[in-house]
């Protein structure tokens, strides 16, 4: 199809689009299939008109909410919205109704906006200004919201810091917001204790669940101090707009040190604004959200449900599988969050009478494995699937609204021009973008798999990146250049593939991709693969390198808590559901393996680890002429040593 007739086709669709909005009526939408077919009758066109056929229902919902959501994001954005302003508008629309469930607390939103307002004016006290970083770290409970509410109700950035971090990370993150205060928990007191001797500027001011939790002597008292405070709303409240910063989110961590990703209000508007209207959250919702709060999915996404849209949300301190349904039917939850590997960790739980009592009708989330989709979504009676793609600091999230099985996403295949999610080749080792004879980067056809970006464009709340506190790092994910000189677009670091209906499926991390014997092997799938095979255990899949070998060994460490898993059968299942080149060569027994807050399995961690049995202890084994055999000193160095034919 030549770029013509693209556009021909595209400016008919717009406009049959355009009329249908207004005059909600089905002839229009015959019209404009009878004039495709009319221009499209010819050679094998004629598969454009079979993909228009099966796509056009599916696009014109998903442009119906597009259109609202831009049109709030629009609103909220010209009218110097913030996060706080809309927060107060709800709590006065909502006074009495519910905002978040904890345990067996309940806080209406009048409430929430009374201990904002507390905290608001007692680091003003303080004489913390707009513009100044406050870092947050405690358990997930909802006081961690109203603090960092009532800070932004005076213009102060609150620092979200991930609660499982400890000496040098905590103090990296702490320092890479230029944080001049800590807010803790003092469940978390020993953890701060540990790092005062190289943070001695710092101010601290702890809260306490009970009094017999410890406290530093160090340390102001929030609980006591917050009493006394004037819960008045704070008159900075009125200032300030959309585009000013409202936290800072971290990255996960999974390969170096976290990054500060800077979330503006508005960029928290769009997080919380895409979900509720693409997958049409409504007032009668009680979402639940058992996920860490100083991470997007759960303090963003989740909790932003209640502060902008005055849905009510239950909170769990800590995601727990054997659990969660009983949370749901206690609490009356209809919408459920999901993320990374939890759903794996429910279905591992025995059945049990709560997996279908419940009334969650949707789920959302991202990390829903395709090989265990229809079997979650059956066991559980879970009607919808939201599965969505985007990084905190991103601007190219795409949701799955129609629960297309594996799919993280779509963009019409016609509209990239207006949401511009692009797929583009890059070189398999590196992952650096391949470009063409002119300099610009290339677009993937459908099912290739190719580099995700998202094109930047300052003007459009959707298309901004704010990137991080440290614009060294914010730089490397900008990609210059593109597809014309001077345009932007940012780098999301991962492999996706489309279908010829527009369809996104995640594939892998660049550099997550290796090759072996001559073939690509997408880490992701092999370990979907694998975690089936050895009961949905946690299973992590990555390549190291062998002296004078080309390519990258698969090397998989997999979770064996109880010791029952059984190589010879391990290999007979490797062997039956995978091909050859994909094969783990070294497989690693461990009783746990290090995940992310956010519940993402850390690689690179054993990737340097290894496989030297006189630094690893846990158990080894080797493929030898197709059977697992124990790796020991003498095997390894044979291996190394080039005296093994692999």
């Amino acid at each position: 199809m030549t770029n013509q007739h693209k556009a021909v086709i595209t400016g008919m669709f717009a406009g049959a689009a355009g009329l249908s909005l207004l005059l909600g009526r089905r002839v229009i939408l015959q019209a404009l299939l009878v004039l495709i077919v009319g221009f499209l009758a010819t050679g094998k066109r004629y598969r454009w008109i079979y993909i228009l056929y099966k796509t056009l229902p599916r696009d014109m919902r998903i442009l119906k909410r597009y259109i609202v959501v831009i049109t709030r994001l629009w609103w909220w954005e010209k009218k110097k919205q913030t996060v706080p302003k809309i927060f107060v508008q709800v709590a006065r629309t909502y006074p009495n109704k519910v905002a978040f469930r904890f345990e067996k607390k309940l806080w209406t939103f009048s409430q929430v906006d009374e201990y904002s307002n507390k905290v608001a004016n007692y680091f003003r006290s303080q004489g913390f200004k707009r513009n100044d970083t406050i870092a947050l770290m405690m358990d997930s409970r909802p006081e961690f919201v109203f603090i960092w509410l009532g800070l932004a109700k005076i213009g102060v950035v609150t620092a979200l810091i991930n609660s499982n971090l400890r000496k040098g990370p905590l103090i990296h993150c702490i320092n890479a917001a230029s944080s001049s205060g800590l807010i803790y928990g003092s469940e978390l007191a020993e953890a701060v204790e540990d790092i005062m001797g190289s943070m001695s500027a710092l101010r601290l001011y702890k809260l306490c669940e009970d009094d017999s939790q410890q406290k530093l002597q160090s340390s102001e008292d929030l609980g006591t101090a917050l009493k006394t405070a004037s819960g008045t709303q704070p008159v900075e409240i009125t200032e300030g707009s959309s585009g000013d910063k409202l936290v800072y989110i971290y990255t996960s961590g999974t390969t170096g040190l976290p990054k500060a990703a800077v979330i503006t209000n508005l960029r928290f508007m769009v997080i919380a604004a895409g979900i509720n209207m693409l997958l049409k959250i409504t007032q009668d919702d009680v979402l639940y959200d058992p996920l860490p709060l100083y991470h997007t999915a759960g303090g963003a996404i989740g909790i932003g449900q209640a502060l902008l849209f005055g849905i009510t949300v239950t909170i769990r301190r800590k995601f727990s599988a054997s659990n969660y349904w009983t949370d749901c039917i206690q609490n009356n939850c209809t919408v459920a969050q999901y993320i990374g590997e939890m759903c794996r960790y429910l279905l591992s739980v025995p059945p049990k009478p709560e997996d279908t009592q419940h009334k969650v009708r949707l789920m959302f989330g991202n990390g829903l494995r395709p090989q265990i989709w229809r079997e979650f979504t059956k066991r559980f009676g879970i009607k919808k699937i939201g599965e969505f793609y985007g990084a905190t600091e991103g601007n190219s999230n795409i949701v799955n609204i129609d629960g297309t099985v594996g799919a993280v996403g779509f963009v019409p295949r016609y509209a990239t021009a207006v949401y511009p999610v692009i797929l583009i080749k890059a070189d398999e080792e590196t992952g650096e973008p391949i470009r063409d004879a002119n300099g610009f980067c290339i677009r993937c056809n459908p099912g290739e798999p190719g580099l995700c970006i998202g094109k930047i464009d300052p003007k459009k709340a959707v298309r901004k990146f704010n990137g991080y506190a440290d614009k060294k790092a914010s730089e490397k994910k900008i990609l210059r250049n593109v597809f014309s000189m001077g345009d932007q677009a940012f780098n999301t670091g991962d492999i996706l593939v489309m279908d010829e209906f527009g369809y996104f499926y995640f594939k892998d991390r660049t550099g997550d991709t290796f090759r072996w014997r001559g073939e690509n092997v997408a880490t992701s799938e092999v370990e979907a693969v694998i975690s089936n095979i050895v009961g949905l255990k946690d299973v992590v899949v990555y390549g190291v390198e062998i002296p004078n070998v080309e390519g990258k060994a698969g090397m998989a460490a997999i979770v064996d808590d109880e010791g029952l898993l059984n190589i010879e059968s391990f290999a007979a299942g490797v062997k039956q559901h995978l091909p050859p080149y994909a094969w783990p060569v070294i497989v690693r027994i461990l009783p746990q393996l290090p995940i992310t807050g956010t519940y993402k399995l850390k690689k690179r961690e054993l990737q340097v680890e290894g496989y030297n049995p006189s630094t690893v202890k846990d158990r080894m084994y080797f493929l030898d002429k197709g059977a697992y055999v124990p790796l020991n000193e003498e095997l390894y160095s044979r291996i190394v040593n080039g005296g093994v034919r692999l």
